[in-house]
């Protein structure tokens, strides 16, 4: 039975990541948006849900 433990410092962890194939190790980042975002806005139900907050607070 192979029993794997969870690294106890940040030298064994490092360790460990170095073992990962480099094929796997390559970013994989999303391609930047070509389309704006809308601009986000608070409307007046989501205002109502925290309207009173502070009282909970």
């Amino acid at each position: 039975m192979n029993l794997t433990t969870e690294p106890e410092t940040i030298g064994e962890l490092i360790a460990d990541c170095r073992q990962i194939p480099q094929d796997l190790r390559r970013e994989r980042l999303p391609a930047p948006r070509t389309e704006s975002a809308r601009p986000w806005s608070v409307d007046d139900a989501c205002h109502a849900q925290v309207a009173d907050l502070d009282a909970y607070v």
